[in-house]
């Protein structure tokens, strides 16, 4: 790989990263309040597909956008009732919506465009700046500056030291008036509402259309980068950023090539790399003390 083309994959690279930090950022706000979301998967599916659903019936990039983020709104507050109200085991609910977004989805697509592949592609095209001849997106700079902003709000704001709070010692916050079901509410809503943005972002301006299954598991790795970061929203990035090259780099690979066995082997690039970089960082990685764990008073 030549020096310009190496610069190509770095600006390729960061619109990759995006739907990882986004939903990453996401589910790391999420798992400090002490609720963990296996279901990103099927939100950015879900929201991935109205998206597109919504630019192609309106014609309007901001709708889809919008459409994408309150829905994954929605499906966060139906996991924070499950996990947080009733009490339900989070990773099956998760699960549960991991295998029904693959379902609604593949008749999403049949019932709107009339196949169960894929829609047709987006006619309006997104904004962005043109670097090196690769558009740049807005949400490039808008998935760091809410990086940063969420390491600012836990690290520097009251609100911050509540939900990390409820995520380590639910029964020592609630003891000191902290309400640690609306706090972990809010929370999860939050982080699935980013995961939703990454979803739209994925297929309106990422691909230009909805393609079946194509969140491609980018959910489980925004879970393996929410560890790889010790639950830290700077590190959710830096891990966002090197996925986003290792993707990048395959993308590159594929192209020289072409469609042959070798290229389905470099489209494990990202995820091996991810792996890796997961298993170096397991032992110092300190999780909320209470994740996963609904809280019962006594």
């Amino acid at each position: 790989m030549e020096a310009g083309d190496l610069l190509v994959v770095g600006v390729i690279s960061l619109s990759a990263m995006v739907p990882i930090a986004l939903t990453a950022l996401g589910e790391v706000l999420a798992e400090r309040s002490g609720v963990v979301n296996i279901g990103l998967e099927g939100i950015l599916l879900l929201t991935a597909w109205l998206g597109v659903y919504v630019v192609l019936e309106t014609g309007s990039i901001l709708l889809g956008y919008l459409a994408g983020l309150l829905l994954g709104a929605l499906l966060g507050l139906m996991h924070a009732a499950i996990a947080v109200y009733l009490k339900g085991d989070q990773i099956i609910a998760g699960l549960g919506l991991n295998i029904a977004a693959a379902g609604l989805t593949a008749l999403g697509t049949l019932a709107a465009w009339g196949n169960y592949g894929q829609s047709p592609p987006l006619e309006v095209k997104p904004p962005g700046i043109e670097v090196l001849g690769q558009r740049i997106s807005p949400l490039v700079f808008v998935a760091i500056l809410v990086g940063v902003g969420i390491w600012w709000l836990l690290e520097k704001t009251r609100l911050g030291h509540k939900i990390k709070a409820v995520g380590d010692d639910p029964r020592s916050a609630d003891a000191l008036g902290i309400n640690v079901e609306r706090i972990r509410l809010a929370a999860t809503v939050a982080g699935a509402s980013l995961a939703g943005l990454a979803g739209a972002y994925m297929s309106i301006d990422y691909l230009g259309s909805f393609v079946k299954l194509m969140s491609g598991g980018r959910g489980f790795i925004a879970l393996a980068d929410v560890a790889f970061s010790g639950w830290n929203p700077l590190g959710a990035l830096l891990g966002a950023a090197i996925f986003g090259f290792s993707d990048a780099v395959a993308r590159y690979y594929n192209i020289v090539a072409g469609t042959t066995a070798s290229s389905y082997l470099i489209n494990t690039i990202p995820y091996i790399v991810t792996l890796v970089a997961v298993a170096a960082t397991a032992r110092r990685a300190r999780m909320p003390r209470a994740l996963g764990r609904p809280y019962i008073k006594e």
